[in-house]
């Protein structure tokens, strides 16, 4: 089966300030990457025979694309001339940085860009605002449906993956005793594209979970999507190692009981992500020479608590009295 083919289940009931839509289940088993290898069974009845999972966030992390989804946006109000007190709808360079470290999700952005920043809904053309909680929700869905199309396309000319992460997502996939996932609260529908163009079929089909915005009631920064990775690897979630750039994804990690390694990004530098617990930070994977044994080496050596990539990662500023 390929990885990320998802088959439809029961539908989730809207939350206020999440995205949430058609839950989707993965059912790929990652098969052998090197002669000799056997394929590994995971399940929710039982743990595959893998001591540790990395799980990698997707946006940000396999490669920068926040500046895509925030240029997608704007299109995507400007095409539906969206304007507030007439005032066209457009998020910033600098607001979108405090939106990504805010809020999960295209959709749930929106909302708290709406109810919680703007207080109000915009106009949509000559059109009113819309009055009603469903008007708000369909116009959410119709602009997130129509910035993924856009996205897409960006994606397609614009998509490099970040400096070593490819290195080291092909080092795990070949090492059986890892587990390798994708946890991201994008739609099935733009990660899908992003997967596609940054990693290939190959390394697509020998993820062994993959679990999607559309997968999930409960966006980032709930732990959720975390949660639901662990169970259904089997895996105890303190031997589980998240791969974040933002704090929405770092508090998702651990509140889910998971280390967290954050790859940072010129809109998240500033983020005090060790005042938040994570264990390690680098501006990337390739320029500190993160590899598996970096990262996993000190827990099989020193058990769950021990330091991740001694010598690599940043120091924590000590504040001045």
């Amino acid at each position: 089966l390929r990885a990320c083919a998802w088959t439809m289940k029961i539908p989730a009931l809207l939350l206020p300030f999440v995205a949430v839509s058609t839950a989707f289940t993965n059912t790929n088993l990652r098969p052998a990457f090197t002669t000799g290898r056997t394929a590994q069974t995971t399940t929710k009845l039982g743990a595959a025979n893998y001591d540790y999972a990395l799980l990698f966030d997707c946006d940000g992390v396999i490669l920068e694309t926040e500046e895509l989804h925030r240029l997608a946006y704007n299109a995507a109000f400007d095409a539906a001339s969206l304007t507030i007190d007439g005032k066209p709808v457009e998020w910033t360079v600098e607001y979108y940085d405090i939106l990504q470290n805010t809020v999960g999700g295209g959709k749930g952005k929106m909302r708290y860009h709406f109810r919680n920043y703007t207080g109000q809904f915009p106009m949509v053309g000559e059109d009113a605002a819309p009055s009603t909680t469903e008007d708000e929700e369909s116009l959410v869905d119709k602009l997130q449906a129509h910035k993924t199309e856009i996205y897409k396309d960006l994606i397609a000319e614009k998509a490099v993956a970040r400096p070593g992460v490819l290195e080291l997502m092909d080092e795990a996939l070949a090492d059986p005793s890892i587990a390798v996932g994708v946890c991201s609260a994008s739609t099935k529908a733009a990660v899908t594209k992003v997967l596609d163009v940054t990693l290939g079929a190959e390394r697509r089909d020998k993820l062994n979970v993959c679990i999607l915005g559309d997968d999930v009631s409960r966006l980032k920064p709930d732990p959720m999507i975390y949660n639901t990775a662990a169970e259904r690897l089997g895996m105890a979630k303190d031997k589980c190692v998240v791969v974040e750039d933002s704090m929405v994804g770092l508090r998702a990690a651990k509140g889910a009981g998971m280390k967290c390694v954050i790859t940072y990004t010129s809109s998240t530098a500033q983020e005090d992500f060790y005042g938040e617990g994570a264990d390690a930070k680098v501006p990337d994977l390739a320029s500190r020479q993160v590899t598996l044994e970096s990262i996993f080496g000190p827990m099989k050596d020193g058990g769950v608590d021990a330091e991740l990539l001694a010598g690599k990662k940043d120091e924590a500023e000590i504040p001045v009295s």
